[in-house]
């Protein structure tokens, strides 16, 4: 009888302490996952940030070697595509395009550096579209830095407050236009320069987006109250402040 009664409270009391084992392992990995979570978020925008900063001193290294110009966020039409700041894109449909990085501005500046796709940019996602066989680039120019067709480069020396002034940052766009985009499909692309009139910023890093500014310094901004484009749950896509873009 005592042993039957002495066996029955060793297994009550190992059940007891199965019980609490669980109870804190639930409680740790409720801590632990957020933790997990925001740590990799932390080395998400650390990467870009570092991308961003190559940039810039790409951008530098470019300047010095033309006069101080800058150059312009498009170039000219070539070979059934048109170059960009970041390279070439061919003409066509939609995540068929050809897409060459070698022929962009900067490029000879940043070899196979490997920055031009942000890492917190999923693209993987159902209601992202590509705009080329592949990921071109997750990175927008500041438009107001890039001369007009027909109108002499800006010089560099120009540029008040460098510190205050972004060069590149976070971009994107919500596209209804472009198969398989529409107005019922909403689709978030790569875009490729930040305005102060479109929304193209992406604010993907909990709601900020990383940029480097004219001084080869990098930082967070947030969007310009108001100007979110609501279309795609969860995609943080709007305009910068104007003051962060605007030279005049």
């Amino acid at each position: 009888m005592k042993t039957r009664m002495k066996r029955s409270l060793l297994q009550a009391f190992t059940l007891v302490e199965l019980l609490v084992v669980l109870t804190v392992l639930a409680v740790l990995v409720a801590i632990l996952l957020p933790a997990a979570g925001r740590g990799a978020a932390s080395a998400r925008r650390l990467k870009c940030i570092s991308n961003l900063r190559q940039l810039g001193i790409a951008a530098q290294l470019y300047t010095n070697d033309s006069g101080g110009r800058l150059f312009r966020w498009r170039g000219e039409a070539s070979g059934g595509g048109r170059r960009f700041w970041f390279g070439w894109l061919q003409n066509g449909i939609e995540g068929e395009r050809s897409f060459d990085l070698t022929q962009g501005a900067l490029h000879p500046y940043l070899g196979s550096k490997g920055v031009e796709v942000c890492p917190a940019m999923n693209y993987v996602k159902p209601k992202l579209k590509l705009k080329a066989t592949g990921a071109s680039y997750g990175y927008g120019y500041n438009i107001e830095l890039s001369a007009r067709d027909g109108e002499p480069l800006l010089d560099a020396a120009r540029i008040p407050s460098p510190s205050r002034i972004v060069l590149f940052g976070d971009s994107g766009q919500v596209n209804t236009f472009q198969a398989p985009a529409s107005r019922e499909n909403p689709m978030l692309e790569e875009f490729y320069y930040l305005s102060v009139s479109e929304a193209t910023g992406h604010f993907r890093h909990t709601g900020t987006a990383n940029a480097v500014y004219c001084d080869g310094h990098a930082g967070q901004e947030k969007p310009l109250a108001g100007s979110l484009d609501n279309r795609i749950a969860g995609e943080l896509i709007g305009r910068l402040m104007p003051e962060v873009l605007r030279i005049d």
